[in-house]
């Protein structure tokens, strides 16, 4: 597993990001573990947030892109902070442009998006926190390919979570690139936290123990893709 995977997985779990326990999921789903990206706050965990995007960005897609799409509202600071990284560590100056979920009806910038407005040509990058169902991008695509002539090029999360999507066969990310045709990515998955932090210690404690690694393997057997 690269460096930045594992200094990633350790940077969640310090962050209070990714959380082991008992949740109920959005999906109505009782999981073992919940990620929540809103957790990142302070500007030193922001940045280094923007950096583990753009390495993973890098590595997956190359410097051939013009745009990072976030949607609303978590895709926002992300998109800003990625394009921030971008610049520092490649050397590549991207914009970043996200949707308005109320469309602004003044202003020079008024309209449906903030940031870049999206042009003919663009080839966008999308990046949000987690996709679970996948449901996001309903929403998201058609607005990204009704403004403009652009080229998805891929989407980037921070954790794939697995399981399975909306089908009830595949995963999000899989049922993402089947459905619209672009790469779904994300900088580890679920298996790589559990393979690097099983049994390791974290933040002066164990947070897979022998018994939540259990309960993990009993999720998946339930909702794995």
């Amino acid at each position: 597993m690269e460096q930045y995977k594992q200094e990633f997985i350790e940077f969640m779990v310090e962050s209070d990001v990714l959380k082991f326990g008992d949740f109920t999921l959005k999906s109505g789903r009782k999981s073992p573990f919940f990620m929540n990206a809103g957790g990142y706050v302070t500007g030193t965990q922001l940045k280094r947030l923007g950096e583990f995007y753009a390495r993973a960005i890098h590595e997956c897609y190359g410097d051939d892109f013009d745009v990072l799409f976030g949607p609303a509202y978590k895709g926002i600071p992300l998109a800003v902070v990625t394009a921030m990284a971008y610049s520092e560590l490649y050397g590549k100056e991207v914009r970043y442009c996200s949707d308005r979920k109320e469309e602004k009806d003044h202003g020079a910038d008024k309209g449906s998006f903030l940031g870049s407005k999206l042009k003919d040509g663009d080839r966008v990058v999308m990046i949000e926190d987690v996709t679970t169902s996948g449901k996001s991008m309903e929403e998201t695509v058609p607005k990204v390919k009704g403004a403009a002539e652009v080229t998805i090029v891929g989407l980037m999360v921070s954790l794939n979570r697995m399981e399975v999507g909306k089908g009830g066969k595949k995963s999000a990310l899989d049922e993402i690139k089947e459905l619209y045709g672009f790469d779904a990515n994300a900088i580890v998955t679920m298996a790589e936290v559990v393979e690097y932090l099983y049994n390791r210690e974290c933040r002066g404690r164990i947070v897979i123990d022998d018994a939540m690694k259990a309960a993990i393997d009993a999720y998946y057997e339930q909702y794995g893709a």
